[in-house]
């Protein structure tokens, strides 16, 4: 896309300018072009060269700043929408795409049509001119859609290639002019001499890039959004519109997902759905589950809740003409046997209440206490989403074993200062606790819990706990602080109430 610049700024702008654009950044304290439109480029303006030369050959221009951070977000938007055609989809930055298209040109009846129907998608996404080369290998495509006058270029070897000039190689401006002087312009020229001339004068990186332009070596493009394992896709010979027909699909895909979940047996536990509308525009929806899942049912369900939350609804504007889902994270299945323990059923019931209140609410809002290996009664529990997958006997070991009904089940994160009137054998007898005295009738204690001596010492040193319960019968949680107060009095705190 040798305009992208200019079709990223057009697009941004609502409209062309009247004057030649050319974008400038700042190389070495000079002002040099990055990027120029088709206009400067037909008066003889390029990237490389100085603002002021450019000012000198056409003095009506229009200087803008690059920005090659906009110009990176315009190409990943470009590249998802390229997902409509592979799953393995690249950015060769600054201004272009690799796609991986093994094995997909059947789905749009040859390498032709696919050409056609992504040239319309970009073309409709605000490019100008999108320059194609479909060859063997991506650095022989690399080189035929930057360098080559055919556009689409379709090859299957090298003889193509061969007669582009030195400058595809794209190897430094320095080694490109000496092959030059020695009157080597073209790739077949170099091809054809000995690479190990090549490999003493400049390195063995120039041959690794010349044997991989002329397809004797392959390499690979790493996908930008790896493909999942378990993905169904419903394409429509014509854009869809209506919600109950988008249902259906969406439907049968998950249907399709979840069968290739049971084949592997797994279950899944994030789904995602990626909606592409026909004007470009692309919207995915995702739902997570609290334990691995492959019934279909539950997850339609998540996304009929999850679309009902949505502030912007789904709108499928002129039509999608291509729907994707896939499950994105899957997770080992544990077949279950039905028993006659209605516990079992409630857990279920529960877990899908955790599901659909995260889809709702969001993920975030949904909380559950979680066990943490410490005896520090505030670091024992932490809060985590209720929807993160949890052991199922996780409060049955550690150091809250055993503690069920000796400890308050939620505690404060700050201990309450409060007074304790003890009479000459210590024994407690009230608790002054926000302004309102509590007279105790019971207490059991001391339960004494040391600090950890690998973290940093608290305010409060080694604490003596009690339970106490008061004359109206409301029982509290205590201790009393081994680190006393300035004038050597005893400090105590509350830090939970029981139930």
């Amino acid at each position: 896309m040798p305009f992208l610049s200019s079709d990223r700024w057009q697009r941004d702008n609502g409209g062309g300018a009247p004057l030649p654009l050319v974008f400038v950044a700042k190389v070495k304290g000079v002002s040099q072009l990055a990027a120029v439109d088709s206009r400067a480029l037909a008066v003889g303006l390029r990237a490389g060269i100085t603002l002021a030369d450019a000012r000198a050959r056409m003095p009506r221009l229009r200087a803008i700043e690059a920005d090659p951070s906009a110009d990176t977000a315009f190409v990943a938007h470009l590249a998802d929408l390229a997902l409509a055609f592979t799953p393995s989809v690249t950015l060769d930055l600054p201004d272009g795409l690799a796609l991986d298209i093994t094995g997909c040109s059947h789905l749009f009846a040859g390498e032709t049509m696919l050409a056609a129907r992504l040239q319309k998608v970009l073309h409709t996404a605000g490019i100008s001119v999108a320059k194609l080369a479909v060859a063997p290998t991506p650095d022989m495509a690399r080189a035929l859609a930057r360098f080559s006058a055919v556009n689409p270029c379709f090859v299957e070897d090298a003889r193509l290639v061969r007669t582009l000039p030195v400058a595809a190689l794209e190897c430094a401006e320095e080694d490109a002019t000496a092959l030059r002087r020695a009157g080597l312009r073209t790739v077949a020229e170099i091809a054809d001499r000995p690479s190990l001339l090549f490999t003493a004068r400049f390195s063995s990186a120039f041959t690794a890039k010349l044997a991989r332009v002329l397809g004797e070596e392959d390499r690979r493009i790493a996908p930008r959004r790896q493909p999942a394992p378990y993905r169904a896709e419903q394409r429509c010979a014509e854009p869809v519109a209506s919600h109950e027909v988008i249902a259906n699909m969406l439907a049968d895909l998950a249907a399709s997902v979840c069968d290739q979940l049971a084949a592997r047996s797994v279950g899944g536990r994030i789904f995602t759905g990626t909606f592409f509308r026909a004007d470009g525009a692309i919207r995915r929806i995702r739902v997570e589950t609290s334990r691995p899942t492959r019934d279909p049912e539950v997850i339609l369900r998540l996304y009929r809740d999850r679309l009902d939350g949505l502030a912007d609804p789904l709108d499928p504007g002129f039509g999608f003409d291509l729907i994707c889902f896939e499950a994105t994270r899957a997770e080992p299945w544990t077949e279950s046997q039905g028993t006659f323990n209605a516990q079992d059923d409630q857990q279920d019931k529960v877990a899908q209440l955790i599901d659909r209140l995260s889809i709702m609410f969001g993920r975030e809002r949904v909380m559950r206490l979680q066990p943490v290996d410490s005896h520090i009664p505030e670091r024992a529990q932490a809060v985590v989403p209720a929807a993160l997958p949890a052991s199922p006997h996780e409060w049955e070991q550690g150091t809250i074993q055993g503690k069920v009904g000796l400890r308050p089940p939620l505690i404060y994160a700050r201990p309450h200062p409060i007074d304790v009137e003890a009479d000459k054998n210590d024994r407690l007898e009230s608790v002054r606790w926000r302004r309102v005295t509590h007279r105790i009738a019971n207490a059991i204690g001391p339960e004494r819990i040391a600090e950890e001596w690998w973290r940093p010492q608290s305010d409060y040193g080694v604490r003596d706990y009690y339970r106490v319960e008061s004359s109206e019968g409301r029982r509290f949680w205590i201790f009393r602080a081994a680190v006393t107060a300035a004038d050597g009095q005893p400090r105590w705190f509350l830090h939970g109430v029981f139930p």
